[in-house]
C-alpha cells in the first residue's frame, strides 16, 4: 500500500550558485558517495531528497548526507536504505522506496513513492 508520495523541482542554476558560493554543502548534503558527481545529478539528488521527506512527512534524526542514492548496474536509482535511514523507515512499517529522478532544461525532478506491505 502506498503510505507517502512526494515530488520536488530543484532549478540547477539556482543549485550550482549554491553550492559555488557555500562548498561545504556538498559535505551537509551528500553521501561521499555521491559528492564527485556533476552538479545537473547532485541537484537532481537534492530533488529526490526533498521529495522523501514529503513522502515521509519529515525525516527526523536522519541527516541529509545520510540519505544516500546509488545507481545499479543499468543506472536505476534507489535510497541507499542502511543506518539512521533504514531505521526510521522501520519505525515508520515502509518496506519499498520507488525513486525516479530526470534533469532535462535547466531542471532537476524527483518523485519518491513510500510503500508498506499493509
Amino acid at each position: 500500500m502506498i503510505v507517502g508520495l512526494g515530488v520536488d523541482v530543484v532549478d540547477q542554476a539556482r543549485f550550482e550558485r549554491a553550492v559555488s558560493r557555500t562548498p561545504r554543502l556538498r559535505e551537509r548534503l551528500f553521501a561521499e558517495s555521491e559528492r564527485g558527481l556533476p552538479l545537473r545529478s547532485l541537484a537532481a539528488r537534492f530533488a529526490a531528497k526533498e521529495a522523501l521527506v514529503k513522502a515521509l512527512g519529515d525525516a527526523e534524526d536522519v541527516s541529509w548526507n545520510q540519505m544516500a542514492i546509488a545507481s545499479d548496474a543499468t543506472g536505476n536509482p534507489s535510497f541507499v536504505e542502511e543506518g539512521p535511514l533504514a531505521a526510521l523507515l522501520a519505525r515508520r512499517g515502509i518496506a519499498r522506496l520507488h525513486v525516479s529522478m530526470s534533469h532535462d532544461a535547466g531542471v532537476a525532478v524527483a518523485t519518491v513513492v513510500a510503500e508498506s506491505d499493509a
